[in-house]
């Protein structure tokens, strides 16, 4: 099994591949969706043990060592890299890929007995550029598979070459179903086909973002308060005392009833007389 956790691969500025999880066993067809280009490529890769990561971990089975995950895998197509070159002729792409293989595995390098075994003779006199989507994507896979040690099978955007589904998809599903000899298979895509209901994964799938700061709380604005009413404090005058003292009797009158009072207790006298 194919085991990918937070795969991650640094750029010049921004990530060249931003961390991307996913799985696939034997026996299985693993779609991955990635807009850019070189982010497919840079996870094809990877995935298949030509491109060392900056951060993650890789598995294949019981082994995390790049140089067994190259040796289980095959890279197929991928552009700029192993993608053959549209000016060569297919006899000559058989040979020169037939040449890659390891001595023990290869037999013969020639290209027309496997060309005949494996049923391309209607291609064999056509340039690159001449083949169908759907043949070249099967000519390429059959010479990846001519090395008995793959088990893995990374296909590099396959859906490049036709906007239809059905010139790659099919060969990729009867490649991992096949009994005899059951693959683990990778094809990363520009877009996931909108019938396909398989296993998929998306490239950056394991980015995580920092948690947004929380809103601080804005305060309560300030309740304006009503002015207490002031308590009416009467003025006092200068007045109040004098009229506090016009109250008492003044010794001026006292004085003058004492006078009446012993004019008239003479003219009794004098009446009694």
């Amino acid at each position: 099994m194919l085991s990918v956790q937070q795969l991650q691969i640094n750029g010049r500025r921004d990530d060249l591949l931003p961390a991307t999880s996913l799985q696939v066993r034997r026996g299985e067809l693993l779609l991955v969706a990635g807009e850019g280009q070189d982010q497919r490529t840079a996870l094809a890769l990877a995935l298949s043990g030509r491109m060392k990561p900056s951060n993650g971990v890789l598995s294949w089975d019981t082994t995390t060592k790049t140089k067994k995950i190259r040796l289980a895998s095959a890279l197929v197509d991928s552009p700029g890299v192993n993608e053959p070159e549209q000016h060569l002729s297919v006899r000559d792409l058989v040979t020169e890929d037939l040449s890659l293989i390891p001595r023990r595995y290869r037999g013969a390098l020639l290209s027309k007995p496997w060309l005949k075994v494996n049923s391309f003779e209607d291609i064999a006199g056509l340039w690159i550029e001449q083949i169908p989507a759907g043949r070249r994507l099967e000519l390429l896979t059959a010479l990846a598979l001519a090395d008995p040690a793959t088990d893995l099978l990374v296909v590099d955007s396959p859906d490049r070459h036709s906007a239809d589904p059905a010139a790659w998809l099919p060969r990729l599903q009867a490649l991992a179903s096949d009994a005899g000899r059951p693959l683990a298979v990778v094809a990363v895509v520009g877009a996931l086909p909108e019938t396909w209901t398989g296993a998929a994964a998306v490239i950056g799938n394991s980015v995580t973002h920092p948690p947004e700061p929380e809103a601080e709380p804005t305060p309560a604005a300030p309740q304006a308060t009503r002015p207490e009413p002031a308590t009416a404090v009467e003025p006092q005058t200068a007045d109040e005392p004098k009229a506090k003292h016009a109250a008492e009797p003044a010794p001026e009158t006292s004085a003058a009833l004492k006078p009446a009072a012993h004019t008239e207790s003479e003219n009794l006298q004098r009446t009694a007389k």
